[in-house]
């Protein structure tokens, strides 16, 4: 299952937030089996979130969009996924009955940004929050809030599913251009998938579908760059 993630903020494009939910849906995704192909960031702009959600929607098999879920002004995501996919934002006869099972309901709750989604579409309750989601085709809005954001993801996270994929980790106190022989000879003999991140020491991460040949791989790996970490 290849996956986009699309997450909209002038905030983070500024750098005034950090983007967890990102990482944290990307961990998320992989440890199901599903592969993040493609992630953007991108401004509270209809036209931009139109344009990005319509094009990776046809590209990839589901889309997480995260951010500008709600009642405030710069939260336009619905009304742009809407258009997106040539649909009306409307009132939801969902999302008022969502509210209304609620102890925390208001009239104050009641306002176009809560209660109007793109025509046709899934709603998807928000279990820390108020402002619902929704699932229109295979593009899954939900909020910015990293907590309301974690919470709704877990009632669609069966809907995310793929190969199980298991990880190794090896840290070498070698430098990273020092192993690059190693691990192409290590995917040549293993077929695996490695990627290797620099620090005070270089940790290379070895994937496959199979336990047994990353176990493996990783063994073959830590015997050589013993080696290389001497010379």
């Amino acid at each position: 299952m290849q996956v986009a993630l699309v997450t909209v903020g002038d905030e983070l494009l500024a750098g005034d937030t950090v983007n967890t939910n990102a990482a944290w849906l990307g961990q998320q995704l992989h440890e199901r089996g599903a592969t993040v192909a493609r992630t953007i960031v991108i401004p509270d702009e209809v036209a931009t979130i139109q344009a990005d959600v319509a094009a990776l929607s046809e590209r990839y098999d589901a889309v997480i969009v995260t951010g500008g879920v709600g009642p405030t002004h710069d939260d336009v995501t619905m009304d742009a996924v809407a258009s997106a996919f040539d649909r009306e934002l409307t009132e939801h006869a969902d999302a008022v009955a969502y509210f209304q099972r609620h102890d925390t309901y208001s009239a104050a709750d009641l306002t176009t940004g809560t209660t109007h989604l793109p025509a046709g579409a899934r709603l998807l309750e928000n279990p820390r929050g108020v402002a619902p989601g929704a699932a229109v085709n295979n593009v899954y809005v939900l909020p910015g809030v990293p907590d309301e954001m974690k919470g709704m993801f877990e009632t669609v996270a069966d809907e995310f599913t793929g190969e199980q994929v298991y990880t190794e980790e090896v840290s070498v106190d070698a430098p990273e251009s020092a192993l690059i022989d190693t691990i192409a000879a290590l995917q040549e003999a293993y077929d695996v998938t490695v990627g290797s991140y620099p620090g005070d020491r270089v940790r290379v991460k070895i994937q496959h579908s199979d336990a047994d040949t990353v176990r493996a791989a990783a063994d073959w790996f830590r015997d050589r760059v013993t080696a290389v970490s001497r010379e």
